[in-house]
């Protein structure tokens, strides 16, 4: 097997046996010829990922929304989440994001509306909802939403909205209030 690396004008080439099998054009980007096959160890995500959560139970006032200061970091891989003073997630690296986000609160045995709101650059972006009985002591909601940033200006964060009629406690429960996301896939 002869495998040959050829330089043109646009470029280069990968051949083996005299047949293309990949592309390089000026700018880098590669083109395959046939299907990919890896084997051996395939590089793993480098994209930004965090994981926050409350560190005490926070007042959210009725019928208005309010952001969550998630506080502790329970990881951040890239130093993307800012948990002292805007309480967002910034990645910095352009793509498609799987955002996890759960949001626990005292119901205090009234019907009402509790719902978890994804903002995007100051605005509501995706939402989840949750509508409670009376009767209902708490209350969860939350939801899983894929949201492109582009790597620089774009920013999320969460909100928490209620119906109540009086201020609740948003629990600081680490299993059933937090924020999350990761790098699903570049762009």
């Amino acid at each position: 097997m002869t495998i040959a690396i050829k330089p043109t004008a646009s470029g280069s080439t990968i051949e083996q046996d005299g047949s293309t099998i990949l592309t390089v054009d000026g700018s880098g980007n590669i083109s395959i010829a046939n299907d990919l096959t890896v084997t051996g160890n395939v590089p793993a995500n480098t994209g930004p990922a965090f994981s926050a959560r409350l560190s005490a139970n926070q007042a959210i006032a009725d019928s208005t929304s309010t952001k969550i200061q998630f506080d502790v970091k329970e990881f951040d891989t890239n130093g993307n989440y800012d948990n002292s003073t805007n309480y967002r997630f910034t990645p910095s690296v352009e793509g498609y994001y799987l955002f996890n986000f759960a949001v626990y609160m005292d119901g205090n045995n009234t019907q009402g509306i509790h719902r978890a709101e994804l903002y995007k650059n100051g605005g509501l972006y995706k939402r989840g909802i949750t509508n409670a009985d009376s009767g209902t002591t708490d209350t969860t909601a939350g939801g899983s939403v894929i949201g492109y940033a582009n790597g620089s200006t774009d920013y999320y964060e969460l909100y928490v909205f209620h119906t109540f009629g009086s201020t609740r406690n948003l629990y600081q429960n680490a299993t059933l209030t937090y924020f999350q996301a990761h790098l699903a896939r570049s762009a």
